[in-house]
């Protein structure tokens, strides 16, 4: 099975912007992570004990749309992120990062015009994040997925379809 998407970290350019100031305006919050292993989307992977973290608030839909030209409209959201203070050198890229993995994931899909198309929920073994992200794929119409945390929703990565 050939994988027709790429798994994205907040670009560079972004996290650049996010640490002067937020997508809602707000200065980042830092935040000293004593215990560690909070999931960071600038590199996908995880907080150190005792590391300082930025918490900021983000808007994925809205940050992909201004480089798409989509028109997400009411779909787009803002919510909390950890992102590293300083450039830490992003995410690498290859197959999903095992950082950003979890029992219960959601799969949101997006046309590419920005409107939701469908969802999937991954619940404790089901199927994996690959199985899930695949099944997604194979509707033509989706052109970007958004993995999410179930519990609080959090945004944890954006995939996007490639060509091929």
């Amino acid at each position: 099975m050939t994988k027709n998407y790429e798994i994205r970290a907040i670009a560079p350019e972004v996290l650049k912007q996010l640490r002067i100031s937020d997508d809602a305006g707000n200065p980042p919050r830092m935040v000293v992570d004593e215990e560690g292993d909070n999931p960071l989307r600038c590199c996908l992977g995880r907080s150190r004990p005792g590391e300082t973290i930025a918490l900021v608030s983000y808007a994925p839909l809205r940050r992909w749309a201004l480089e798409t030209g989509a028109t997400p409209g009411p779909y787009s959201e803002m919510g909390p992120v950890f992102i590293h203070t300083e450039d830490c050198g992003g995410w690498p890229g290859g197959g999903y990062p095992d950082a950003m993995r979890g029992e219960r994931r959601v799969l949101r899909a997006y046309t590419a015009e920005g409107s939701i198309l469908s969802g999937l929920l991954l619940n404790g073994g089901d199927m994996t994040i690959e199985e899930g992200l695949a099944e997604v794929y194979r509707n033509p119409e989706v052109a970007a997925v958004h993995v999410r945390a179930v519990e609080f929703g959090c945004f944890h990565a954006e995939t996007r379809r490639t060509a091929g």
